[in-house]
C-alpha cells in the first residue's frame, strides 16, 4: 500500500471514529432524566408487497367495490328507500347480509411483515421476508390485494398519513422512562400519550423534524395515557403485550380509537427517531367501525365494500374467542415512524389509567 493510500485509509477510520463517537454523544444528550420522547409522523397498516403483485396477489386486486355491487344489486335502480338507504344501512349493520355475497380476493401468498404474536408456529401463519416463521398478521390476508391498503397510491394509506399534521388527535406520543442507554437496556417503562403541540416541520414544510417540544394533553387525552413494560436489546424496544387502544383518525370529524388485545410494540430507537410496529390482536368490531367512518364515496376509491371486508374479517379473526367460539379479533400489525420530541407534562398529576373496555372505544371519538 503506498503511503498516500494509507494517509487515506487512516483519515477515513479517525472519521468513522469520529462519527461514531458524535453518535454516541448524541444518544446520551438526547435522554434527559432517564427519558426519550417520540411523536407520530407516519403510520399505515403493516403491508407486503412486490413490485408487480402477482406472488402475492396472483388473481390480481379485488374487482368488486361498493359501486360495482350496487349496480348489481339494483339493475333497475327503484325508490332510494329500498336501494341507496336500504345498501347504506347493510353497511352499518353488515351482520344482516348473513355472509360474503361476492367474489372477494384473499392474499395467496406466504410472505408477510408482522410479529409472532402466540409464539407459535401455525399452518396459517406467515413468513417474514427476513425468513422468520410464525408471523400473525391475518388481516393482512384480508386486506393485501385491495388497492386501498396498498402502497403508494392507496388511499388508506394516503389519507391516513395525511391526518397526522392536520389533526391533534393523531399526535400521538411514545416516551421511555428509567431509560439508561439506547442501545440495551432490560428494563425500561413506556407510556403512550397525546400531545398538544404542532409539529415541527423540517425546512421542506413536509416533514417532522427532532427535536421539537410536545405537553401531554392530560384532560381530553386522558384515556389515551396506557403504560407498557418493554427492554431495549440491540437498539430494538419491545414491550411486554397487554390490552391497549391506538387512537387513528382517517377522516376528517370522526374520530376512532382500534382496541387492539395483547397490543406490543417492537420499535428500532435512535436519538432521532423510532421506527418499527405496533402489532397485536385487533378487535372485529372495533376495526370495521374505524373503516366504516369513511364514507361509501371514499371506499369506492379502492373497491373496498364495507359489509364484504366484514364477513372477511370474521372469517379469518385468529384471536380471543367469544362465548359462541367465533374469534373476536384479528392479528395484524401498523407501521409506525415517529421523531424525537422533548416531552412536557402538566403540573398536575395525572391518575393512572384503567385498561381500556370496548365501551372505551366505542366512545373513542369522546376521550
Amino acid at each position: 500500500m503506498t503511503l498516500s493510500k494509507m494517509l487515506l485509509s487512516a483519515t477515513a477510520l479517525c472519521a468513522a471514529l469520529a462519527f461514531g463517537t458524535a453518535q454516541a454523544a448524541e444518544g446520551e444528550s438526547i435522554i434527559k432524566d432517564r427519558r426519550i420522547g417520540y411523536v407520530t409522523t407516519d403510520l399505515h397498516w403493516t403491508m407486503y408487497q412486490t413490485a408487480d403483485g402477482k406472488a402475492e396477489c396472483p388473481r390480481g386486486l379485488s374487482p368488486n367495490g361498493p359501486r360495482e355491487i350496487y349496480k348489481a344489486l339494483f339493475p333497475n335502480l327503484g325508490p332510494v328507500e329500498s336501494t341507496q338507504l336500504a345498501r347504506e344501512a347493510l353497511k352499518m349493520y353488515p351482520r344482516d347480509m348473513g355472509g360474503n355475497k361476492f367474489e372477494y380476493i384473499e392474499v395467496a401468498g406466504n410472505i408477510a411483515e408482522g410479529l409472532n404474536l402466540d409464539g407459535k408456529v401455525g399452518p396459517k401463519d406467515f413468513t417474514s421476508p427476513l425468513g422468520e416463521k410464525g408471523i400473525d398478521n391475518a388481516f393482512y390476508r384480508v386486506t393485501g390485494c385491495n388497492s386501498q391498503f396498498r402502497g403508494p397510491e392507496g388511499q388508506l394509506q394516503l389519507f391516513a398519513n395525511k391526518q397526522i399534521p392536520d389533526f391533534g388527535y393523531n399526535r400521538i406520543l411514545l416516551e421511555i422512562t428509567d431509560v439508561d442507554d439506547l442501545a440495551n437496556d432490560p428494563d425500561v417503562t413506556v407510556t403512550v400519550s397525546r400531545g398538544r403541540d404542532p409539529l415541527l416541520l423540517d425546512a421542506t414544510g413536509e416533514k417532522v423534524a427532532p427535536g421539537g417540544t410536545q405537553r401531554v394533553d392530560a384532560t381530553y387525552g386522558a384515556k389515551v395515557i396506557q403504560k407498557f413494560k418493554g427492554r431495549i436489546k440491540d437498539g430494538v424496544l419491545t414491550t411486554e403485550a397487554h390490552d391497549g387502544t391506538w387512537p387513528w383518525q382517517i377522516f376528517g370529524g370522526v374520530p376512532r380509537s382500534l382496541l387492539v388485545r395483547d397490543m406490543r410494540f417492537s420499535m428500532k430507537l435512535t436519538p432521532r427517531g423510532a421506527d418499527g410496529l405496533i402489532a397485536g390482536y385487533f378487535d372485529n368490531e372495533s376495526l370495521y367501525r374505524w373503516l366504516t367512518s369513511w364514507s361509501t364515496h371514499h371506499l369506492s376509491y379502492g373497491q373496498l365494500e364495507a359489509g364484504e371486508f366484514y364477513w372477511e374479517i370474521l372469517k379469518n379473526a385468529d384471536g380471543h374467542p367469544g362465548k359462541d367460539g367465533q374469534m373476536t379479533a384479528i392479528s395484524s400489525a401498523i407501521t409506525l415512524n415517529m421523531a424525537q420530541v422533548y416531552i412536557e407534562h402538566p403540573q398536575k398529576a395525572v391518575a393512572s389509567i384503567a385498561a381500556p373496555t370496548k365501551a372505551d372505544t366505542a366512545q373513542g371519538a369522546r376521550h
